[in-house]
């Protein structure tokens, strides 16, 4: 398979920016998407010339690392997937990729295709955590937990922090990321002591840090690799009302 890639490259925060184009030939359809930028960038290397930067980490999809925009869609085409397990079998020989970073005022390119995604570490460590004593570790039948509640709390657990929601959102708007980390601590017994400070510092500190609001177009749920429900938000909107 023969690709023509379309490549932000940036050389700094600084820098204007503009895309490159880049051939990958012998691209094996088993390979997933960051895998293929390996090759790309061997082959670059093999030139003399600067490889593609890019975030990973785990390549399991699992820590979020692998942000980029692939045709215009956080992560790629494949819905309820982050980049680095997408395969190239969803292209097709001399398909035309394009690829980009995170394009949000939050989230400043660094270079190329990283971002610098500390905005969303602030805002965890604004409130997103439970820091009462709650004691030694109970039997796990002690506290009782309604399975309604207990299923919900482990759905907004799955984000990975990884800002696809940010990325698909015409106001980049953090909306969908701040409601799964306020839902899935508010809806345990242990976040409840702290939900109404934790909604208020996590909100103010998201507003501080420049995402802007959500317009409930519902693009954050269909980027999102984990398909993280928008519901979140409308129980984000009644914490904080009740805050």
């Amino acid at each position: 398979m023969k690709l023509h890639l379309k490549v932000w490259r940036q050389k700094n925060a600084d820098d204007k920016g503009k895309m490159v184009s880049y051939e990958a030939d012998n691209v094996n359809e088993h390979m997933s998407f960051l895998e293929m930028l390996d090759v790309v960038n061997e082959g670059l290397i093999s030139k003399g010339d600067e490889p593609i930067a890019f975030d990973h980490d785990c390549r399991e999809g699992i820590c979020g690392m692998c942000s980029m925009v692939i045709n215009g869609v956080p992560h790629g085409p494949e819905r309820g997937t982050t980049t680095c397990q997408l395969h190239m079998r969803k292209f097709n020989d001399g398909d035309t990729v394009y690829i980009e970073p995170w394009r949000a005022k939050a989230f400043p390119v660094v270079k190329d295709l990283v971002v610098d995604r500390s905005a969303f570490d602030r805002v965890i460590q604004a409130g997103g955590y439970v820091s009462v004593n709650t004691g030694g570790a109970p039997d796990g039948n002690a506290l009782p937990i309604s399975k309604v509640n207990a299923d919900l709390s482990m759905d907004a657990a799955t984000c990975i922090g990884c800002g696809a929601c940010v990325a698909a959102c015409k106001n980049a708007s953090a909306m969908l990321f701040v409601s799964a980390k306020v839902s899935h601590l508010a809806l345990l017994p242990q976040g409840q002591v702290e939900k109404k400070e934790r909604v208020r510092k996590m909100v103010a500190a998201m507003d501080k840090e420049g995402f802007g609001n959500c317009t409930n177009q519902y693009e954050c749920e269909a980027a999102c690799p984990k398909e993280i429900s928008v519901n979140f938000i409308t129980r984000l909107n009644r914490e904080f009302i009740a805050s």
